[in-house]
């Protein structure tokens, strides 16, 4: 997305007296318009305007579809049009004020967007780990919670006039290569984590308190649909990049988690991006959002561009020859129907579309003002019908009559008495330092090293240039903290500590080894934290290289050769690192993997170093050796091609080497597992009368087939914390398939975390569905079950299961 920080970065140069009074100014024209805006924007103000009231748009007794109806019909074309940008227009003669639509909630309120703001009545918001680090958690409740105070502190705001109700997060594209600046963002690279991850934050923004599922707290918004993970690589842009890809890679890998988020999350919002995909720009494509989104999926709200999206489509990928073309063909989606047939052609099942003029739907809202701009034209040149304008709007008002927005005073509503004493709460803020110790991942963990007593170590060096960092710890997409805790800070609450950056900054280019060699000889432990930061790894720059940048390895391969006792490695990172000189070295004792923590991020590092909280976090994405960069980012396809040597992506199907692999993770203790109810060593799947597999062979039967329903069984495991600390254990239940359709060599089919003291036992239960669970994509994206020997993994352990007819 075209950050409001990315717009603000070109500034001349100017005297400094000049800009010494522009500087003023515009802290005077901030003072002045916080407090002018003291209470909500709303509609319908009947207070002020008592005609309003005989209106149906503006009673809230009436159902949503007749209000929204009521209200498109009223206003002329030029005022429709003014609805489709994200500052929508006001009508003045309606009661309907000014809306800004773009708003930012991908780790607490953000000031990203012009919709929210912070003043000082509002100082700041919860800022929670970057999701990368949450996701590692693999903890779905913990999602869910993360977003329900996140629509609290959105709603308090909102209320004093700081923020919107519409919020374009989550971020939820599949992270398919180590390089992409965005992995901060988002859940990792597994289809069902990311899935399970996106419907529950979504859930956790949206849904009410009164469990009316027909009414918003706020608005989310999925993003960004699909196959985005390219973002600026060796000159590849995101604006011009066209994403080859194939339609079993689309369905298997990159469109799960919109699907999830739709039909699972009921989001009220997807966002398309930049990029093409196989030619076809994605906020203009007919299947894409006709067919699936809206046929398929059914979704129940809005799509939005990604910002300036259309005009990029027309400027720069040249996708039409007139801006007018472009308006049309945005709304549209090309004129298909929302209508998704599933037609037979031999043994296939393939995914077809009709085309209608009359029942298209396509964008419905622009992050920009190209559509504001080029419309009107497009109606006058015959290339769209106020019909389909008249959609459009009407998804967005549909959208903002369940969020209240259309129900006047906010006050007087469910969240009305939220206001700013209900930001920035002490419990808010312990649950972001607690997400941050539980996706917090131990990586390596040497004899007599972690953790750290409290009492035996009187002296403590910290090192390293993410050391004492604030904003590096909170990413982007942020908001301002309601405080900081930095890593030094952290660990200085529990020891005596000495600090020496040991480089200016992430990039490094002259390691300053003297102080850091001086102190870490002199003290009982060294911690080194080191890493990346926005100017290493960010939107619109992708990294070149895996290696930690400058001379980060020289500092910490130096200092740890001097350290008279243990040398903790702290990477402060979203995408992996190749630390393999780390791993092997056993003067480096331990690495830990902190992501981008948040605001309470040097607290949760200290609590964890010192044995206050016994880590559980796994790895959400794979970590690559440096050779891994041979492989052009442009390539999309996930599978290996062995006869060009092509390794495949993300360790669903990735055969090359790995310094660290998905679902890495130690604890300070030992967990032991065993199987109390194993699955099945067989299920058999009845076919139907005539069916083609009962007189030939077949490796794989359709989901689709009315015999392959209610196949369930159930998993159980028991799990025992043989250590001497209280922790949790993140289980994971995989599946092996057999190698039919390109089949992944390993899959995710649900995971748990189970909390248990010392000495104790739990029991971990998954309920598996083999159609849905057991089953792939196959090469035309027709999702199948493989025939034959599948190997489940839960835990520790495997079990045999073949699947027959």
């Amino acid at each position: 997305m075209a950050s409001a920080q990315n717009r603000a970065k070109k500034q001349g140069n100017a005297p400094v007296s000049l800009c010494f009074h522009i500087t003023i100014l515009v802290l005077l024209h901030f003072s002045t318009r916080v407090s002018a805006q003291s209470k909500a924007v709303f509609a319908c103000d009947v207070k002020s305007n008592p005609g309003l009231s005989n209106y149906s748009f503006c009673d809230p007794a009436l159902p949503a579809g007749e209000r929204v109806a009521d209200l498109v019909k009223r206003l002329t074309l030029e005022e429709k049009i003014g609805f489709l940008g994200n500052a929508a227009g006001s009508v003045s003669r309606l009661g309907i004020p000014k809306y800004e639509w773009w708003s930012e909630a991908l780790h607490g309120v953000s000031y990203v967007g012009p919709g929210t703001k912070f003043s000082s009545v509002v100082p700041g918001a919860t800022s929670f780990p970057q999701v990368i680090l949450t996701a590692a958690s693999f903890n779905v409740t913990l999602f869910e919670t993360i977003g329900k105070v996140v629509s609290t502190e959105a709603r308090a705001m909102y209320n004093v006039g700081l923020a919107g109700l519409t919020y374009w997060s989550p971020n939820i594209n599949i992270v398919r290569d180590p390089r992409w600046g965005r992995i901060q963002e988002t859940p990792g690279e597994d289809p069902v984590l990311t899935s399970k991850y996106a419907s529950a934050y979504v859930r956790g923004l949206q849904q009410r308190d009164d469990g009316d599922n027909d009414r918003l707290k706020v608005a989310s918004c999925c993003k960004h649909y699909t196959a985005y993970d390219l973002d600026n690589w060796k000159g590849v842009d995101r604006t011009r990049f066209n994403a080859v890809v194939t339609q079993q890679d689309l369905d298997d890998t990159f469109q799960p988690p919109f699907k999830s988020c739709v039909l699972d999350g009921n989001v009220a919002s997807v966002m398309c991006s930049y990029n093409q995909v196989n030619g076809k720009p994605t906020c203009a494509d007919p299947d894409l959002l006709s067919g699936v989104i809206r046929g398929k999926w059914k979704l129940n709200g809005y799509i939005v561009s990604d910002c300036d999206s259309v005009d990029v489509f027309y400027n720069q990928q040249h996708y039409t020859k007139t801006p007018e073309e472009a308006a049309a063909k945005a709304i549209l989606a090309a004129g298909c129907t929302s209508r998704y047939e599933l037609r037979r052609q031999g043994d296939l099942t393939r995914a077809t579309l009709s085309c209608s003029l009359d029942t298209c739907e396509g964008l419905d809202l622009d992050c920009g003002s190209f559509l504001g701009q080029h419309t009107g034209a497009a109606v006058k040149a015959g290339l769209v019908n106020e019909s389909a304008i008249n959609k459009a709007v009407t998804n967005n008002f549909a959208t903002l009559m369940r969020l209240g927005f259309f129900d006047g005073d906010p006050s007087k509503q469910l969240y009305g008495k939220l206001g700013p004493s209900d930001v920035c709460t002490a419990a808010s803020q312990e649950l972001a330092r607690e997400a941050a110790r539980q996706g917090i991942v131990l990586l390596k963990n040497g004899e007599g090293s972690l953790p750290l007593s409290p009492t035996a170590i009187k002296s403590l060096a910290v090192i390293g240039p993410n050391a004492n960092v604030t904003k590096t710890m909170i990413g982007n997409y942020e908001g301002v903290p309601c405080k900081y805790t930095t890593p030094l800070q952290g660990l200085t609450a529990s020891a005596a500590t000495t600090y020496a950056p040991g480089c200016a900054n992430v990039a490094c280019t002259t390691a300053q080894l003297d102080d850091a060699k001086k102190i870490a000889a002199a003290a009982d432990a060294t911690i080194l934290i080191v890493g990346a930061d926005l100017s290493i790894e960010a939107e619109s720059r992708d990294r070149i290289d895996l290696t930690l940048p400058g001379q980060q390895q020289l500092l910490i391969t130096q200092v740890a050769n001097v350290s008279k006792g243990p040398v903790i490695l702290v990477i402060m990172s979203a995408g992996g690192m190749d630390v393999q000189f780390a791993k092997d070295d056993s003067k480096i004792t331990s690495i830990l993997w902190v992501g981008y923590p948040g605001e309470a991020g040097g607290a949760a590092i200290a609590d964890v170093i010192f044995g206050y909280y016994n880590p559980s976090g796994r790895l959400p994405i794979s970590w690559y050796p440096q050779s891994y960069t041979k492989i052009p980012m442009t390539n999309m396809n996930m599978r290996p091609d062995p006869a060009t040597g092509y390794p495949g992506r993300t360790y669903r199907f990735y055969t090359g080497p790995t310094v660290y692999t998905f679902g890495d993770g130690l604890s300070y203790s030992t967990f032991y597992h065993q199987l109390a109810q194993a699955a099945p060593n067989q299920v058999s799947i009845p076919l139907e009368e005539g069916h083609v597999c009962r007189s030939s062979k077949c490796k794989s039967i359709d989901v689709v087939q009315q015999s392959c329903q209610n196949l369930v069984f159930d998993v159980h495991l028991r799990v025992k914390n043989i250590g001497k600390m209280s922790g949790s254990d993140t289980v994971f239940l995989l599946s092996s398939p057999p190698s039919v359709h390109n089949s992944p060599q390993k899959h995710l089919l649900g995971f748990e975390k189970v909390f248990l003291e010392p000495q104790t036992e739990g029991q971990v239960r998954f309920k598996v569905d083999v159609c849905k669970d057991l089953s792939l994509v196959d090469e035309v994206g027709v999702r199948k079950v493989a025939l034959g020997q599948h190997v489940i993994h839960v835990g520790s352990l495997k079990h045999s299961l073949n699947v027959r007819i």
